[in-house]
């Protein structure tokens, strides 16, 4: 019998046992030839074992500051009624008298919220406006602090808590000259922050920034203070002295705080330096001491009442301090001083330089007002004067401040139109004199007898700033009233010489210094 043939699989085939255990092993193989060899040259060296050493320490860290006071730094809300806004647009006054509200609401080169430099501002319902800012709790009970511009001109405050909760808000006070409002909003047990002590903030410092930029609520930017004291140029704000940070602030940070490391409150954030109206690296806070101030005065009364000695001053040159023989350029060179004044009656004149108040040293004229201002009216201040080589103190009494008096008249008509006044017949400056006839004292607010027109500056005085149609109050210390009198006064002077001459122009007076040249035209 024949048995069936029995062959063995053939050596080129595989089995599928045999295929599946081939597949498998290569597959496995794969990741292991791709991780287990390195390449022969990396690129970087790879991670070590042990972390590397820190090479920087000290760095502040905001977090725990942020999660603590976080919490009580509001979005502020204003807006304006559609009627308001549609009638004020048709309005249209000069920018200048256009509320903060509405020069937001119809653009002015700032940014807002989804919105280039120079757009629109968010509009509310029926074509109305609102105005974003930020602000924070000062106490327990609701009162909140923010700018005067975050809701000047509004029909409506609404007030948003970090949890979301909304509320309105009573304005129970705003001041324009300190940019400060105090708000009120129906509300128990609210956190708060704490306000830090008075002149506590140096140059130098770290400082912290909460607030809603661009309707970016509860951001947080830090730097450094820049400076303290600082007198804003760009801001009709004198009483204010400005603390400078680099704190990144735009716009919606208004009325937010500017913070210590110890979460207090040093300053409110009220204005950037922008050539763009967007940040630039220079913001300016107003110091808290100045800002509960007003506030209290705005709770117990409405209003915001500063003191005034009754001066107008101006910063000190160095040719001023040469001409006057000061021992340094410390000090407030006092222009004019208002009839009546406090200034008047303690015995202040013109000429003097005011080197302290109260032992507080005047380092320029920009130190003066904010002094002064935050004074009670009916304040006793010690004056420290500078005067004919001599320092001398004064006692002077503060009274209300008066933002109206003492404005100056008009500027005077051409020489040729002011009468056949006696010019004068030269000196030593080349400054030309024409005598005021009373009419036009009149109209300049002058004394009777007080003064002379200026026809011809010559070259020393037009190199100095003097115009034609100022008018010479006084050379030095001393009165002049005919061009006679000014070349008089101008008779000693020499070639090399400085001279200070109280100038008055367009209702302002101030101090020029002369230096006589050795080519000075006489006339």
């Amino acid at each position: 019998m024949n048995r069936p043939s029995m062959k063995r699989p053939s050596m080129n085939r595989t089995s599928p046992l045999r295929s599946l255990f081939l597949v498998t092993a290569i597959a496995a193989a794969i990741p292991v030839a791709c991780t287990a060899q390195p390449p022969a040259n990396p690129i970087a060296q790879p991670p070590a074992a042990t972390p590397a050493p820190t090479l920087v320490s000290g760095l502040p860290d905001f977090t725990n500051l942020v999660q603590r006071v976080g919490p009580a730094v509001v979005n502020i809300r204003a807006e304006i009624a559609p009627r308001r806004a549609a009638r004020a647009q048709q309005q249209m006054p000069d920018e200048e008298q256009i509320p903060e509200i509405f020069r937001r609401f119809f653009g002015d080169d700032m940014p807002f919220p989804g919105q280039g430099p120079g757009g629109p501002g968010p509009r509310g319902p029926r074509g109305g406006g609102a105005s974003l800012g930020s602000g924070f709790l000062m106490s327990a009970d609701g009162y909140v602090m923010t700018n005067h511009h975050v809701v000047e001109g509004a029909d409506t405050v609404t007030v948003t808590l970090s949890d979301r909760r909304e509320f309105p808000a009573k304005v129970i006070g705003s001041d324009e000259q300190s940019d400060v409002a105090l708000l009120k909003i129906d509300a128990k047990g609210l956190p708060f922050l704490r306000m830090a002590p008075a002149n506590g903030t140096k140059a130098g410092q770290w400082v912290i920034a909460i607030g809603s930029p661009f309707g970016l609520d509860h951001s947080v930017t830090a730097g450094i203070v820049s400076a303290v004291g600082r007198a804003n140029p760009y801001a009709n704000q004198r009483y204010v002295p400005f603390i400078q940070t680099d704190v990144a602030i735009n716009q919606g940070n208004s009325g937010g705080p500017l913070l210590n490391t110890s979460g207090e409150v040093v300053g409110i954030n009220s204005q950037i330096f922008s050539n763009s109206g967007g940040y630039m690296g220079v913001s300016f806070a107003i110091p808290i001491d100045v800002a509960m101030s007003a506030a209290e005065q705005l709770r117990a009364t409405g209003k915001v009442s500063r003191g005034q000695l009754g001066v107008q001053v101006q910063q000190l040159t160095g040719e001023a301090v040469k001409a006057m023989g000061l021992p340094d350029s410390s000090g407030a060179l006092i222009a004019d001083v208002l009839p009546g004044s406090p200034a008047e009656k303690a015995g202040i004149e013109r000429g003097d330089v005011i080197r302290a108040v109260d032992g507080r040293t005047i380092n320029d004229s920009a130190d003066l007002p904010p002094i002064i201002g935050n004074m009670a009216p009916g304040t006793k201040a010690k004056v420290t004067l500078f005067r004919d080589g001599r320092t001398i103190d004064k006692t002077v009494t503060v009274n209300e401040l008066d933002e109206v008096a003492g404005n100056g008249g008009t500027a005077p008509r051409p020489a040729a139109e002011s009468g056949p006044g006696k010019p004068s017949g030269g000196n030593a400056l080349g400054l030309v004199g024409q005598d005021l006839s009373p009419s036009d004292r009149q109209r300049l607010g002058l004394r009777a007898g007080e003064g002379v027109l200026i026809r011809n500056p010559g070259d020393s005085g037009a190199e100095a700033g003097l115009r034609p149609g100022d008018v010479v109050l006084q050379v030095g210390r001393s009165s002049v009233n005919s061009a006679a009198a000014l070349d008089r006064e101008l008779g000693s002077v020499k070639s090399g010489d400085t001279v200070m001459l109280l100038v008055r122009r367009q209702g302002s007076t101030q101090f020029i210094a002369v230096t006589a040249q050795d080519d000075a035209q006489t006339g």
